[in-house]
């Protein structure tokens, strides 16, 4: 499942086989919409609770609330069923929409304020591996480590605010993608998790947020002395 930005996307899967899957774009309204999207889902494709040995998700970056509704689905999934857990970086499942071997691939979501989470992967036999670790930088500072890559490039994700800029950069060694090549899927975060081995700590696991809420920001602020690591259960 992938419930880390706007897009919500849910599939079933037995070993490579899509049994059934459904992406909702226009509402973001996923606390309402998950669950019984894979209830149908599950009843589509015959598959009953018993019957599953593993849930995946899109664990971040993104929105704060699609993920915490996701991850939370994810963990009482794996925990009530005692099955195994995987997390997928929401950033690497758009880059394995592109499937060219060797081609470099840039993924970066708006951060707000000119920030952006991005990640830059490259394909190789058909899944994207991490060349640069996913970050929440200046998007000025993303610009400058794709300008040092000196090879062409495809960008996607949240572009609209950025693509002039990319171009104006770079030139023709990149290629801003459609729209529609930025849909995620929840088959891609299915595929790319049978290379990934299980959460050993179900309970302990978090959504990848990669910077603080604004609330945990502000608390750190007005306690410059004070240890915010564990910002909810000092609340």
């Amino acid at each position: 499942m992938d419930t880390s930005n706007q897009p919500l996307s849910v599939a079933v899967l037995e070993d490579s086989r899509v049994l059934a899957t459904e992406t909702v774009t226009v509402e973001q309204k996923h606390a309402a919409y998950l669950a019984p999207i894979i209830e149908r889902l599950m009843a589509t494709s015959g598959v009953k609770p018993a019957d599953l040995d593993r849930v995946v998700v899109a664990d971040g970056p993104g929105s704060y609330t699609g993920l915490r509704i996701g991850v939370t689905t994810a963990k009482t999934l794996a925990a009530t069923l005692n099955i195994e857990l995987v997390g997928v970086s929401s950033l690497q499942t758009l880059a394995a929409n592109i499937s060219h071997e060797n081609q470099l691939v840039a993924v970066l979501f708006d951060g707000r304020n000119d920030n952006v989470f991005a990640g830059v992967y490259r394909i190789h036999q058909g899944v994207p591996t991490e060349v640069t670790a996913d970050a929440h930088q200046p998007f000025d500072q993303f610009l400058e480590t794709l300008d040092k890559a000196h090879e062409s490039l495809i960008v996607l994700g949240d572009t609209a605010h950025f693509e002039d800029r990319l171009v104006a950069q770079l030139g023709d060694r990149v290629t801003v993608l459609n729209p529609v090549f930025s849909l995620p899927q929840a088959t891609q975060v299915a595929r790319i998790a049978q290379q990934l081995p299980a959460i050993k700590d179900v309970d302990g696991f978090v959504p990848r947020y990669l910077r603080l809420t604004k609330a945990e920001a502000d608390w750190q602020a007005q306690h410059p002395k004070e240890d915010g690591h564990s910002y909810v259960e000092k609340i």
